[in-house]
């Protein structure tokens, strides 16, 4: 959390509340080097700058919340997560919306982005304070998405995303007004049982 009072206050939406259809079991629960995606995901936004930190649980929840036990977080749960991902947005920009101090903007981060450290996250919001853009956003190959920061301007237009649309389709409308940083390791995220074995072969990442 930063404490400089001159920069721009960042909160944090850590979306984890799908069913994981596609792999047949709780991806949130996976586990990398010792710990579950969720928990590890949720450790990586409390060590970056940004506060507070959301977590939008939905399948499983009461499963789930238990990997976030001893974490300075709120938790929430989505009644609509079978809606699609743009339903927990809309859930996490809600409380945001509420938090105490108002904040600037709103990082929007996957759990299943495994690779993913605080650092990356600090870049984000580094890249945000520079220049106080529409959206900074993370870039891997020739594709654009999460985790990325969004203004508090276009809270509206998350908030009006419905069933799977994300927030890329965000990012897009407001590409002349985005700035960008790099993430080779955004390409990984994990659907499936053969995303996971490309994890668990992927080079360690460095100590957080």
């Amino acid at each position: 959390m930063s404490t400089d009072p001159n920069e721009p206050k960042i909160g944090l939406i850590l979306l984890a509340a799908g069913g994981s259809r596609r792999l047949g079991t709780p991806k949130q629960l996976l586990t990398w080097r010792g710990k579950s995606l969720l928990r590890r995901s949720a450790e990586a936004a409390l060590a970056s700058r940004c506060a507070p930190v959301i977590v939008v649980l939905g399948a499983e929840a009461e499963m789930l919340a238990g990997e976030l036990r001893g974490l300075e977080l709120r938790a929430i749960v989505n009644p609509d997560w079978e809606e699609g991902i743009g339903s927990s947005i809309r859930a996490g920009v809600s409380v945001l919306k509420d938090a105490e101090p108002e904040p600037d903007a709103a990082l929007l981060a996957l759990c299943d982005q495994a690779l993913i450290e605080h650092r990356h996250l600090n870049d984000l919001a580094a890249a945000f304070s520079a220049s106080r853009p529409s959206v900074a956003a993370s870039r891997y190959g020739d594709a654009v998405g999460a985790p990325a920061v969004f203004h508090r301007s276009l809270f509206a237009d998350l908030a009006r995303l419905a069933g799977d649309q994300g927030a890329k389709k965000v990012i897009l409308r407001h590409l002349q007004s985005a700035v960008f940083i790099d993430l080779p390791e955004g390409n990984l995220d994990i659907d499936t049982a053969e995303d996971y074995a490309r994890l668990l072969n992927s080079m360690p990442s460095p100590n957080p």
